[in-house]
């Protein structure tokens, strides 16, 4: 249950994220941001047990942040969740923009027996690989050739109409937001099964298309050339700002926890599942940039979501995009409701207060994901903004913090205690600041 919650849209940004840091020290990284993000998830798993004298079995870690902070860890837990979950639905929508996008040019070229290739450098052969970044320092739109006989004025009227950032985004807006309005989403619950269906699909694509591609690495500890990254970068942080998001669960950990029916095996059960999510961002991560064919290719081609690399006419891409477009859309009105549970019940008592309260909260968090996918559809920046944002309070500051407080009131804290926590509180500024500067 946790490993299906954690593994969400960031593994399409894994292999970005090793190119930035360098093959080397995107491993490492890995590991040690799975190793820290499981100890600071540690700290959010024991803070109710560190409470004496009351109570704290019902108790959620914004609980325990208000009993600690007051008002201010109240609100400002609650600021720092609500970006994750709004963070997470705007990299949701521009996710399923591409996807949409990607599918509908699939299906119409299919239908009318229209044979068209991308106008951007890639590789040969049937397992092709494309390289979008190369042929424009924008996102690719529709630019594409015609080749095969067929209805020329109909296809320019297709690709006026059906475009990935200018009306795309747009279309989503008449299924999805009728979706958010309803009181109880408990439905789309039901296909939580997708998530896990669609991780094991994109294990599976990218051992096939490594199967065939081979590997291509070479080694330079800081030398870069025309095909290959160096073994580390100093844009490692942006691979950080990805993990933080990746290995994100800590404000909702006690509740999935309070699920197990051996509670006394949950701190075995959370390191399992990060376990778990660790291997698995580090399989597809390290596979997808090994097999990357440079030459003739860079490694600089490897995009922010490592679907774009391959055509809209690849099929096995295709299944892909079909199976995370239904997952998303059936999770985002999960999140929407998640969103509107915390704002409006903080503010007005109710999650339902009215259609109106709940009418203008979603139209603003669908207009968020609307700009962002027409104006900035780069999920590897929203992914590490988001995640090192929200990633500052709930792994790194608040976990640290409360553990801190504990042991002091209990008369147990001593300088190496503190002088650690002190250091990861640190990091997880560090790795704030760092996204805005690199």
């Amino acid at each position: 249950m946790i490993w299906n919650t954690m593994m969400g849209t960031s593994i399409l940004s894994i292999p970005w994220g090793i190119k930035q840091a360098g093959f080397t020290s995107g491993i490492i990284l890995i590991l040690l941001m799975g190793i820290l993000t499981l100890y600071c998830c540690y700290r959010v798993v024991k803070s109710r047990k560190m409470i004496p004298l009351i109570d704290t079995s019902n108790w959620e870690f914004p609980d325990v942040c208000k009993y600690y902070f007051g008002s201010f860890g109240q609100w400002s837990s609650l600021l720092f969740s609500m970006v994750s979950l709004v963070g997470a639905m705007v990299v949701y929508w521009v996710l399923m923009s591409n996807f949409l996008f990607n599918t509908g040019k699939f299906i119409y070229n299919f239908v009318h027996d229209i044979n068209v290739t991308d106008i951007v450098p890639g590789t040969n052969g049937s397992n092709k690989v494309i390289c979008p970044s190369a042929a424009s320092s924008h996102p690719p739109q529709n630019r594409s050739v015609m080749f095969s006989s067929g209805n020329d004025t109909g296809f320019e009227l297709f690709e006026e109409w059906w475009n990935k950032s200018q009306t795309v985004p747009f279309y989503l807006i008449a299924v999805l937001l009728p979706l958010l309005n309803l009181k109880s989403p408990s439905f789309f619950a039901k296909f939580n099964v997708l998530g896990t269906v669609s991780v094991v699909y994109l294990v599976f694509l990218v051992t096939v298309k490594a199967a065939h591609l081979g590997i291509h690495l070479e080694y330079n500890w800081f030398t870069e050339n025309d095909f290959f990254v160096p073994e580390f970068r100093i844009l490692f942080p942006q691979l950080t700002g990805v993990l933080t998001l990746a290995f994100f669960i800590h404000n909702c950990v006690i509740t999935l926890l309070q699920n197990n029916r051996n509670q006394e095996n949950n701190v075995r059960d959370l390191s399992i599942a990060y376990f778990l999510v660790g291997l698995t961002y580090l399989y597809v991560g390290v596979i997808i940039f090994a097999s990357f064919p440079s030459p003739p290719l860079s490694k600089e081609c490897i995009e922010q979501n490592f679907l774009d690399n391959f055509p809209s006419d690849d099929i096995m891409s295709f299944v892909a995009r079909i199976f995370l477009l239904f997952q998303m859309m059936t999770v985002y009105p999960l999140l929407g409701y998640l969103a509107r549970v915390q704002l409006l019940r903080q503010f007005f008592g109710s999650a339902y207060p009215s259609i109106f309260h709940v009418l203008v909260l979603n139209v603003a968090i669908v207009g968020a994901g609307v700009a962002m996918a027409r104006f900035y559809p780069n999920i590897g920046g929203i992914i590490r903004y988001s995640g090192a944002t929200c990633g500052l309070a709930f792994v790194f500051v608040y976990p640290s913090l409360i553990y801190v407080i504990s042991l002091h009131r209990a008369g147990q804290l001593t300088w190496p205690a503190l002088i650690i926590h002190i250091f990861i509180i640190l990091l997880g500024l560090a790795n704030l600041i760092a996204q805005f500067l690199l």
